[in-house]
């Protein structure tokens, strides 16, 4: 026993060091990422701060292609938003590099509107390879983030605006989640274009600097999206600034981001909100400020601390899924995953962003284990006991065996518990069995007996035994059973239907049927196995099994007749007649009330 002990013991830990392996070798990571794009990226009531003023189809079809145009349209542009200064924006994010000389000769005129109005912010961008890094310790590794190249405002722009960077990296999975806090340059860090965006539209309101958000040992930041593709567009153009198509005040106080908005200027990503649709730089920008002015950070939890706790789940798990019902380990299954899932979404609104797949698909690869070995394991002990059902009818009975033991269950004895009992009888079986052949009569009683079956354990019900041309089952036990009056019920409703079906069939058949009377009582009864070592039966015994026969001892073929405790119970669920007297049942004291079931009203 103590070897057998030992044994599962190892391989439930190795079970849990294999799948908090697979977590740790990244192969959960892809499904990780997109599980919590679902759960935790959702649109947002945007604050209605930020103004898009689109590079879109409408104004490449008036103005020209993007790379022949004049700098001197965007001076313009810059001109006609500022043009009053009771209501000028409060920044101007243009999300486009102007990192040369034109040829045309207007960057004097787009640095001159910038310096004039001193509100603009412009776009850098890095270029970025593996490369071979020198550690700490003085040893060589691969970086992925290798600085290339750095583009920038040409030198007359630059000097008279700001510049944020606006590099947008994927996930290793091709989404765009994070954003870049800053790029370190030999001589200095650039921070990001939000970031600098934000900034300006602070100090304009005069209000404080924003707060740094956590970033990873990289620098990226986890990005909350606001609002999916097309969410920030209000369909102004470019070309209708230019025109003057929009009043001043439409700008004031706003911040107002140019970028392209069409799909042949290939400025767009699939980001963690939306993985069908694509969105373009400056949406992106666009959601990065919000977050930024917001606040509105989410710090991911480490993945050492994660790796544990899934280990430790596993285990926990791995003890609960152990021989036990297939029941009891769908539940555990389920309210360990939703319970995480929503543990998950509740930190996420803390502020904390964990590993939303870990656990739950840990928690079902067990679990799926488990069934697999508990399958196993049921089949061996069911060829063990085997010999012992023999004594045994009802599936129910069977099913209680397998699931919670033997030993226990054999023991004669009963308890006393709360059932309801259902008779039925064939009546008219013995003049018909006067005129029919003997082969003739056992097909029908065999239809009808197995009718009376089926019904009994569709209905969850325990079947007790044949007596005859009669059956007796209940409902209550051996398991409890939540509903198991009504379950009652509806097996009665079920065989009378039944029955006539079924007498349709013989009348054309042998020109004779029957029908079925029955009987149901609700109360307490002794449940249990009764009878000698070497032959028990698991059955009822009492005064509500006595009523329950002898209501269906006078219920006429084709009839329910229950007792008022059954109507009481199932008030208002049920349609029923009660007979126009009062009854005296055998072996009962004073008369009783008899209603027939009619109906099921659900």
């Amino acid at each position: 026993m103590m070897g057998e002990t030992m044994k599962t013991k190892f391989w439930a830990v190795l079970a849990a060091a294999g799948i908090t392996l697979l977590a740790a070798f990244g192969l959960f990571d892809s499904l990780d990422r997109s599980l919590a794009d679902r759960m935790f990226q959702e649109e947002q009531a945007s604050d209605g701060d930020i103004v898009l003023v689109e590079i879109n189809q409408e104004t490449l079809d008036a103005l020209g292609p993007f790379r022949d145009w004049e700098r001197d349209l965007m001076a313009r542009a810059i001109d006609i938003m500022n043009r009053s200064e009771d209501c000028r924006p409060a920044v101007i994010g243009i999300d486009i590099l102007y990192t040369g000389k034109s040829m045309a000769g207007h960057d004097l005129a787009l640095a001159s509107a910038a310096e004039h109005h001193g509100n603009v912010v412009l776009a850098s961008a890095a270029e970025f390879t593996d490369g071979l890094r020198m550690g700490a310790d003085g040893s060589f590794y691969l970086d992925s983030m290798f600085l290339s190249s750095y583009g920038e405002p040409y030198e007359e722009l630059k000097s008279v605006t700001k510049q944020g960077h606006i590099n947008a990296m994927y996930d290793t999975d091709g989404i765009l989640r994070h954003c870049l806090w800053e790029l370190s340059l030999e001589d200095r860090t650039v921070p990001s274009f939000a970031a600098v965006v934000a900034d300006t539209y602070r100090a304009a309101l005069g209000d404080e600097e924003i707060i740094k958000p956590p970033t990873d040992r990289k620098g990226f930041w986890y990005l909350p999206y606001t609002g999916k593709p097309g969410d920030y567009s209000e369909s102004l153009s470019l070309l209708d600034v230019i025109e003057g198509h929009v009043p001043a005040e439409y700008f004031a106080d706003r911040i107002v981001l140019i970028g392209p908005y069409a799909a042949g200027l290939q400025d767009s990503y699939v980001t963690a909100i939306d993985h069908a649709a694509p969105m373009y730089g400056v949406e992106y920008q666009a959601n990065a400020i919000e977050a930024l002015l917001r606040g509105d950070y989410k710090r991911e939890a480490g993945d050492g601390i994660q790796l544990l706790v899934l280990f430790a789940v596993i285990l926990a798990c791995l003890a609960g899924f152990w021989k036990r019902p297939m029941t009891q380990s769908t539940a555990l299954w389920l309210l360990v995953c939703a319970g995480y899932l929503g543990f998950c979404q509740w930190m996420y609104g803390r502020g904390l962003l964990l590993r939303v797949l870990w656990i739950p698909l840990g928690v079902t690869i067990l679990y799926i284990g488990s069934i697999a070995v508990n399958y196993v394991w049921s089949v061996v002990e069911k060829r063990r006991i085997t010999s012992t059902f023999k004594r045994y009818v009802a599936p129910e009975i069977v099913n209680e065996i397998l699931e919670h033991g033997s030993e226990n269950f054999l023991e004669s004895g009963g308890k006393v518990v709360e059932i309801a009992v259902l008779f039925v009888d064939v009546r008219g079986f013995t003049s018909m069995s006067e005129a029919l052949s003997p082969e003739e009569v056992v097909e029908i009683l065999n239809r009808y007996l197995t009718l009376t079956a089926r019904c009994i354990m569709g209905h969850g019900g325990t079947l007790d035994k044949f007596i005859g041309d009669a059956a007796m089952a209940f409902w209550g036990a051996p398991r409890p059973q939540e509903d198991f009056v009504m379950n009652a019920a509806r097996t009665a409703v079920a065989m009378r239907q039944g029955s006539e079906e079924l007498s349709k069939e013989l009348t054309e058949r042998f020109g004779r049927t029957v029908s079925f009377g029955i009987g149901i009582h609700v109360g307490e009864a002794v449940v249990g196995n009764i009878g000698s070592p070497e032959r028990m039966d698991y059955t009822a015994i009492g005064d509500t099994v006595n009523t329950a026969s002898r209501l269906e001892s006078i219920a006429p073929g084709g009839t329910i007749y229950i007792s008022r405790e059954v109507a009481a119970r199932l008030e208002g669920r049920i349609r029923t007649t009660p007979l126009t007297h009062k009854v005296h049942l055998k072996g009962k004291a004073g008369e009783q009330e008899i209603l027939i079931l009619e109906e099921i009203l659900e």
